[in-house]
């Protein structure tokens, strides 16, 4: 991390963030196991003791590492859905803005690959995770009230659900390197529709 102070920050600040960037790159890399604390301070160039002031041990440090890299991905997810994105497309739409944002987040894609089994739980409570939900909930009230989806139907229950549902399909490409078009398809779109659609209107 540049030396040079970023506006808003302390000095502690930007040394846990460089320690934080320091750890997804190793952990990323390398994996928990195979990941020093050492390697890791070195790399964000402090003194070998620095970690201990931010981070109690190795552990804590992965996950709040995890957590970070996890937060990034997701809020690309969430740039997705600003503006005027067809409702009809935006889980869609979700859906392939996280697998692309994932490629570029090394920690998380290990996360999510099964890489890190006694980690991948952490990922269901991270603070990004709640705020998926939440924007989730809002587009689909608001879908609700213009008419575009049932309204018979609990919108944060079901923002729940299609949160959950989106992680196990990244976690299944990511796992089993399936086409993200494929099973992102017709038939797994025809479901999402299935259980929002209004039921059609009989003459």
């Amino acid at each position: 991390m540049p030396e040079r102070a970023i506006a808003g920050t302390t000095k502690g600040e930007r040394t846990r963030q460089a320690l934080l960037e320091a750890a997804i790159a190793r952990f990323g890399r390398d994996g928990y196991r195979r990941t020093s604390l050492a390697e890791i301070t070195r790399d964000a160039r402090l003194s070998g003791t620095a970690a201990y002031a931010y981070f109690p041990n190795k552990e804590a440090l992965f996950i709040a590492a995890v957590d970070e890299d996890a937060a990034a991905v997701i809020e690309e997810g969430l740039s997705s859905m600003t503006g005027d994105v067809d409702p009809d497309r935006w889980r869609r739409t979700l859906i392939f803005t996280l697998f692309s944002a994932v490629e570029r987040h090394p920690l998380a894609r290990r996360v999510l690959s099964g890489l890190e089994p006694e980690f991948t739980v952490r990922l269901l409570g991270i603070p990004a995770l709640e705020q998926l939900r939440k924007e989730s909930t809002e587009r689909i009230r608001a879908q609700q009230i213009a008419g575009e989806i049932r309204d018979d139907i609990d919108a944060q229950q079901i923002a729940n659900g299609l949160t959950t549902i989106v992680l196990s399909l990244l976690m299944s490409l990511l796992q089993t390197g399936a086409d993200l078009a494929t099973v992102v398809g017709p038939d797994v779109a025809a479901v999402v529709e299935a259980a929002l659609s209004p039921p059609a209107r009989t003459p």
